[in-house]
């Protein structure tokens, strides 16, 4: 570094000197821009949720926003009034260290034309522009004003890609076909018109999320009959993509608990406390289910609920007794936690297998095959069809 050094710059290179010892930033390309675009021209302000629930705001030239923007951490940059009177986040800017790492993994070349679902603050595009040049850089996302702040943020800086407001759903057909398709947003499902808008060889890289943590980051090679890649060894989440230009709603659960059968449980009901399983339990399960809490006590929550379409439920105790124990109640034509629990027993006994173990083949009728190892292998689990 040098006396002229501006302040944002000795900050990004230690950004990218910690995602480079952690081995998630290896390209020099991708160094260079991670280096020399500025993220915090496209977080001009963000927003932290207290333990309250009150979101309190950072805004430019503040003290500690500058640093916290070249930490190596996910900001929420936009919230919105949903129907129910609460704030609720439409907007991030992913964690770098995900977004390089998953940027690297794309493997992109020079020429490489890609897709990018989700425009967010404009951060990705920019480093994406650096790195191919803006002419061949597209990026779709459902929030005209946020398309409108990135736009104005990329020129300003002299990057002029091209920027959509549309439905992430249905890519970008005008302007394929793409050599790499890239999702910062999750979707319960790969939309077969990506498929249809990269080229024979080409990558698709989504965050599949079937219900809330219930799967991952996976990188898809696109054949002539199939889509068909592994998950990333490491789990990595994103905002569900959005179906309007609006708030979402907070996902409706079950309210009444107290009827249903009863039942004793050793594992652990949070989802995220077994995310492999919790995946593969997707497969039993009759689509997406939500996920809310019931109840309190001194140390928090007192139940984690899961609810599904046709009336299904579970409700199981957060906290076990001193035995291990803790109490299940459900009721409907599926019994959610029962089929989690024998999902998890085979889980156990197939080894534990990790993320890096699973893949997933989608073919154009929408079938969604994840599978152990290889794709003909003999552990396989079909997801239901989504809507």
């Amino acid at each position: 570094m040098t006396a002229t050094t501006a302040p944002w710059q000795e900050l990004a290179h230690r950004l990218a000197d910690e995602m480079a010892a952690e081995s998630v930033l290896c390209t020099p390309a991708w160094r260079a821009a991670v280096q020399e675009i500025p993220r915090h021209v496209f977080v001009p302000r963000f927003y932290v949720q207290q333990s309250g629930g009150e979101w309190v705001e950072t805004a430019e030239g503040e003290e500690g926003w500058l640093e916290a923007v070249y930490r190596n951490q996910p900001l929420i940059t936009a919230l919105a009034v949903a129907s129910n009177g609460n704030r609720v986040t439409v907007s991030s800017s992913t964690k770098p260290g995900l977004m390089v790492r998953m940027l690297e993994a794309l493997d992109v070349r020079d020429g490489h034309r890609v897709l990018e679902i989700g425009t967010g603050t404009g951060y990705n595009a920019g480093l994406l522009s650096h790195r191919l040049g803006a002419e061949r850089v597209f990026s779709v996302d459902i929030g005209a004003g946020l398309v409108d702040s990135a736009r104005d943020r990329l020129a300003g800086l002299g990057f002029e890609p091209t920027l959509s407001v549309a439905h992430g759903a249905g890519g970008m057909p005008e302007h394929g076909p793409f050599d790499r398709i890239i999702a910062t947003c999750s979707l319960p499902a790969v939309p077969w018109d990506w498929a249809e808008q990269v080229r024979e060889g080409g990558l698709v890289l989504v965050d599949i999320k079937r219900s809330v943590h219930a799967g991952n980051l996976v990188l898809l090679t696109r054949h002539a009959d199939r889509l068909e890649g592994r998950f990333f060894p490491r789990w990595a989440g994103f905002m569900a993509i959005r179906d309007a230009d609006e708030a979402p709603d907070s996902a409706s659960v079950v309210d009444d608990i107290r009827a249903g059968n009863r039942s004793t449980t050793y594992l652990e009901p949070l989802p995220w406390s077994s995310l492999v399983p919790w995946f593969l339990t997707q497969a039993r399960l009759p689509g997406e289910l939500t996920f809310g809490y019931r109840g309190v006590t001194e140390h928090g929550p007192e139940w984690a609920v899961f609810g599904a379409c046709g009336g299904s439920w579970c409700a199981v105790r957060i906290r076990p007794d001193d035995a291990g124990r803790r109490e299940v109640r459900q009721d409907g034509p599926v019994k959610l936690w029962d089929e989690f629990e024998a999902t998890f027993k085979m889980w156990e006994v197939l080894g534990r297998p990790d993320w890096d173990r699973l893949g997933l083949t989608v073919t154009p009728d929408g079938f969604h095959q994840v599978w152990l190892d290889e794709p003909d292998g003999d552990f396989q689990w079909s997801l239901p069809p989504v809507g």
